[in-house]
């Protein structure tokens, strides 16, 4: 039985004020070919669907039309779950509907599904709090799902109540569960997958950093969950949050991060974005492959002292986002940063530097004589700040604002 996870689409996200919604239809479309051309069997999202508990029409829009197309025509089942970005109530909603075509929403942590023929693609045979069996005409043996959203505090409280051993108490009280669910239904017998949205680590292993930008799940250790809580019968763990890949089970029984489809922050820059096709059978050690996504634009983080040199960079990569820094030894005027702007479409940021010159015996607060005029205040105080002087177009400006502030104390 073939498996496409992927997870982390926050459709709807935007890099600062560009929008990433073209970007978010061209790498989902493909996804799409690929859970074609593979001839995948299951789908599974493994959380953060949206970026925000509001997302725009667009992006709501994008996600049902992908998800129904992934399904193809209801023969494949899509298993959806809420992440941290996501409201649960809004992933549920559309659960009649969705199943319908073949899509199976879990919004929130120990959601139980009614067990019934969803399509004539394939059955759910099976059902429990957190738990999911499907069985596929193609195959004469069942997948078994465990699904674990994204769980706060107040989606917790029907765990842990007011126990104030709470770091403890939430890798105990998943693990206890989790086991409890394997035991009773992840037989040899079957596939046995876990899908879930939570910061995982191998104990005592290294801590992996999480996305820049994103809500953290790790706040000191409360949130954090061990490896050692997935069962032993669990043959593939597909999980959600981290935005670059990992691996942190073995070979045999991998648990996987699977990334995120696009970069959604520089810190993402030139990292590989993938989907993982995962080949289960019962009583067998997985296979998994990555497949590398090529949509979307790739961002750069780009540093020139020469502003030549940077239109030109820019102008040799039109399929960029860039956060530009130029370094100088003068103040950028507005003719250089209009020369920049116009030559790429995707600056996102442009952060100036402008060199101090002369040493630090050098620089040493003058002290201001309050007796010359405004205009001279700047110029000396735009010397001490920069070390040098002000060019003709900032004392233009300057007196222009001053100017005004002038008028305005007349009239009142």
């Amino acid at each position: 039985m073939r498996i496409l996870h992927t997870a982390d689409w926050h459709l709807g996200k935007r890099l600062d004020f560009f929008s990433r919604i073209q970007e978010q239809q061209d790498v989902l479309n493909e996804i799409c070919e690929i859970a074609d051309q593979e001839d995948v069997d299951v789908l599974v999202v493994a959380g953060d669907l949206f970026d925000t508990f509001s997302p725009p029409v667009e992006a709501i829009e994008l996600l049902y039309s992908t998800l129904k197309r992934l399904t193809n025509h209801g023969k494949r089942p899509v298993i959806a779950i809420a992440g941290n970005h996501d409201s649960a109530d809004r992933i549920d909603a559309p659960d009649p509907l969705a199943r319908a075509c073949g899509i199976l929403f879990v919004g929130y942590p120990n959601a139980q599904l009614s067990a019934s023929a969803a399509t004539t693609g394939f059955s759910i045979t099976k059902t429990d709090k957190g738990f999911i069996e499907l069985l596929l005409p193609r195959y004469n043996y069942p997948i078994r799902i465990l699904t674990t959203p994204y769980a706060n505090e107040l989606r917790l409280k029907h765990y842990l109540g007011d126990d104030d051993d709470r770091e403890a108490k939430l890798h105990e009280i998943l693990s206890t569960h989790w086991q409890h669910l394997a035991e009773t239904y992840c037989d040899t017998y079957g596939a046995n997958l876990l899908v879930t949205h939570l910061y995982m680590m191998k104990r005592g292993g290294e801590m992996l950093e999480e996305p820049e930008g994103e809500k953290p799940l790790k706040i000191g250790n409360a949130d954090l969950i061990y490896t050692d809580a997935i069962p032993s019968s669990i043959q593939y763990t597909a999980l959600g949050h981290l935005h670059r890949h990992h691996q942190l089970g073995t070979a045999s029984s991998p648990i996987v991060y699977a990334g995120s489809p696009l970069a959604y922050s520089f810190a993402e820059a030139g990292q590989e974005k993938n989907v993982i096709i995962v080949d289960l059978a019962p009583n067998q050690s997985v296979v998994y492959t990555t497949h590398r996504l090529h949509g979307g634009r790739s961002l750069a983080r780009k540093r020139f002292d020469d502003i030549d040199l940077a239109v030109q960079w820019l102008q040799n990569n039109p399929n960029t986002l860039v956060e530009l820094t130029m370094v100088s030894d003068t103040f950028m005027t507005s003719a250089a940063l209009k020369r920049l702007q116009e030559a790429h479409d995707g600056i996102i940021h442009i952060i100036p530097i402008v060199q101090q010159q002369g040493s630090a015996t050098e620089t040493a607060q003058p002290v201001a004589d309050l007796e010359k005029d405004v205009k001279s205040l700047f110029v000396d105080y735009f010397h001490s700040r920069y070390g040098q002087q002000p060019n003709e177009e900032l004392l233009s400006l300057f007196e222009e604002i001053n100017g005004e502030i002038d008028t305005q104390q007349t009239e009142s």
